[in-house]
């Protein structure tokens, strides 16, 4: 029996379609994946970090973007929910649309992305040399979970459970107290 091959794409493909299409799409290993729509907590959970890491950000050399910044990782190319930047900013061309050296990156948890957000989003995202600190945020209850790398590239993992808990972002001089980031979200 033939079984039919899945077609590859070449990341010249992907990005020239990207840049054409109405909707997103992250391209891993070849093959290119329609980005869902997000719930009303994702997108105020979004909007939440958005604006508590920006109003922290506003006088540093660092900014924010949401959902609409692509990550190069290697061949592939992602969309982190919230990403923060410092200092002198690095792009693959001159579109400044793909993003090389991400110092955070935040993923919000949702029971489609879930899985791939803790493994192999996670797992790509360690090849960035400049990524200091990942965090998994759970949209249907208060539980945020902090990645910081180790100068051994080991990963220091915690564990906030508690609307009072406050996050340190050591690499960026920024508390995100978890009251914030939920708030206006139904737990």
């Amino acid at each position: 029996m033939l079984t039919q091959g899945k077609f590859i794409f070449t990341p010249v493909q992907y990005l020239t379609q990207e840049r054409l299409a109405n909707t997103r799409s992250e391209y891993i290993d070849g093959e290119i994946f329609a980005m869902a729509g997000a719930s009303r907590a994702h997108n105020q959970i979004s909007s939440n970090l958005v604006l508590s890491l920006g109003n922290q950000l506003f006088d540093k050399p660092c900014s924010v973007y949401a959902s609409d910044m692509k990550v190069n990782i290697a061949t592939n190319y992602v969309y982190p929910d919230v990403l923060v930047t410092c200092e002198k900013e690095q792009f693959a061309d001159d579109h400044t649309e793909i993003l090389l050296n991400p110092l955070v990156i935040i993923e919000i948890l949702s029971d489609t992305t879930e899985a791939y957000d803790r493994g192999i989003k996670f797992l790509n995202y360690q090849f960035i040399a400049s990524l200091k600190i990942y965090l998994l945020v759970a949209q249907k209850s208060c539980h945020v979970e902090k990645f910081i790398r180790q100068n051994n590239q080991q990963w220091l993992y915690t564990c906030f459970h508690q609307l009072d808990d406050n996050i340190e972002l050591e690499t960026i001089q920024c508390q995100l107290p978890l009251k914030e980031i939920y708030r206006k979200v139904q737990l």
